[in-house]
């Protein structure tokens, strides 16, 4: 039972493993209300400097988002608390040898519910990718001869039923995981189709009161229908723009790519093309995602889930064009294997260096530089270096990437888009492809000769 927070009833609440009332991410939590809070109660607009400049704080605004508005506050993140960092090292982050085993409760009681699901979503997931990678191994190592024809099908229908197996335990297991955890899962229903206007503190005689109801309820009926089918109509006209628009954007471009691919000579024209091909890709899947999210918000979704199935259908056109298109047109149209094996192996490669490039060391570049301008700036107007030193495990904190999950502010749906296991997921889904490809166009060469 959740129950609101009093100071005189402390002992009825059940306290952390360390005897405290509040664990470090609720403490987190209450930080933020009271920094997001603080709003201009005053009844005059108050004037603020910074940096030579005048910022009016109007009446009932807020204060923190007055700033971000404005870009003077960048982020609000919290310091680490050095105790429970260096406890969750030991018994998590170093403890490698235990391979995938994970202290869950204590990284939800640090790092709150989001990040708890997400861990052990991730450890559950590379548990499970032992059976496929044993599999897969052995059918590279092994040579089969012409039983391959007969054990690629048999892998194949073995990962789908793997895949749908993890689906499902991992759905029993996050249900678990919130019911162990004291996480109040309320989910919304939109009430735009609800009748208003109805005054029900006001008495009237009982004929007169069912009538009344008869007729709300025949408009309710009516209104509830026309905003069902108003939703409908919405997504399906959203769901034509994103299909049109990869059609007639996306299929173009991955066509010329495979294309251009082919028929060029020279390697390293190859390794700059691919370079060229993943950067325009990471723009277009972020705008075709920009486009989905702003689609979703004119649709009229009952709830949170509804609305991430609908995020999710949009955004897998853009991932299944970038994965097989390419695929498809080596294997099917050339059938050049070689071409095809070469594509892969430069599209892992390049791919992991932007991403590295984009994550890790384009944010310490700007980081360095925008501290060498503060710095520059500190040493011109004469105050002493010794006075402005910066921290580094602050530094450190700034640079880590931040966590985002599929669904911004939800914590209950267990749906993640992050690198680690979509990346492997992808390479799956493409190996099986291939392999598939390999074995038809096998058959088909056999039966011509």
């Amino acid at each position: 039972m959740d129950l609101q927070f009093e100071v005189e009833e402390v002992e009825a609440f059940v306290k952390q493993p360390d005897g405290s009332v509040f664990s470090w991410y609720e403490r987190f939590q209450c930080y933020c209300h009271l920094i997001y809070g603080t709003v201009n109660n005053s009844k005059s607009v108050k004037t603020l400097k910074f940096d030579g400049k005048e910022i009016h704080w109007e009446i009932g605004e807020n204060l923190l988002l007055k700033l971000e508005s404005l870009e003077i506050v960048k982020q609000v993140f919290p310091l680490h608390d050095e105790k429970k960092r260096k406890k969750l090292l030991r018994s998590w982050a170093l403890q490698w040898w235990d391979f995938t085993s994970q202290p869950i409760d204590e990284i939800y009681s640090y790092y709150g519910a989001k990040i708890a699901i997400y861990f052990a979503f991730l450890g559950m997931f590379t548990r499970w990718m032992l059976f496929p990678a044993a599999f897969g191994l052995t059918l590279q190592l092994i040579d089969f001869g012409s039983l391959k024809l007969v054990v690629l099908p048999i892998f194949f229908i073995m990962v789908i039923l793997w895949a749908i197996m993890f689906s499902q335990f991992w759905k029993r297991k996050n249900s678990a995981l919130l019911a162990r955890w004291p996480i109040s899962s309320i989910v919304a229903v939109d009430q735009g189709y609800k009748i208003s206007g109805r005054k029900s503190s006001s008495w009237q005689p009982p004929m007169e009161l069912m009538k009344v109801f008869e007729t709300d309820r025949a408009k309710e009926k009516e209104i509830f229908q026309r905003h069902e089918w108003l939703g409908r109509l919405m997504r399906f006209r959203n769901d034509a723009i994103i299909i049109f628009s990869i059609i007639c954007l996306q299929l173009p471009f991955e066509l010329a790519y495979a294309h251009l691919y082919e028929v060029l000579d020279s390697d390293i024209i190859k390794f700059g093309l691919t370079a060229i091909y993943l950067f325009a890709i990471q723009y277009i899947t972020k705008i075709g995602g920009k486009v989905s999210v702003k689609l979703i918000m004119n649709e009229n979704n009952e709830n949170t889930e509804k609305r991430a199935d609908s995020l999710v259908y949009k955004v897998f056109g853009l991932y299944f064009m970038q994965t097989y298109i390419g695929i498809f047109y080596h294997a099917l149209l050339h059938r050049n294997f070689s071409t095809l094996r070469q594509v892969l192996i430069q599209r892992l490669l390049l791919s992991e260096v932007l991403e590295n490039l984009v994550e890790n060391s384009l944010p310490y570049l700007k980081y360095s530089y925008k501290k060498y301008r503060v710095r520059h700036k500190k040493n011109e107007k004469g105050e002493a270096r010794e006075k402005f030193q910066f921290s580094s495990r602050v530094e450190k904190e700034y640079l880590k990437p931040s966590y985002s999950a599929s669904i911004g502010e939800e914590l209950e749906d267990g749906l993640f888009d992050e690198q680690p296991y979509g990346d492997q997921d992808r390479c799956i889904e493409a190996a099986s492809n291939f392999e598939a490809a390999c074995s038809s166009c096998r058959c088909n060469s056999r039966s011509l000769a």
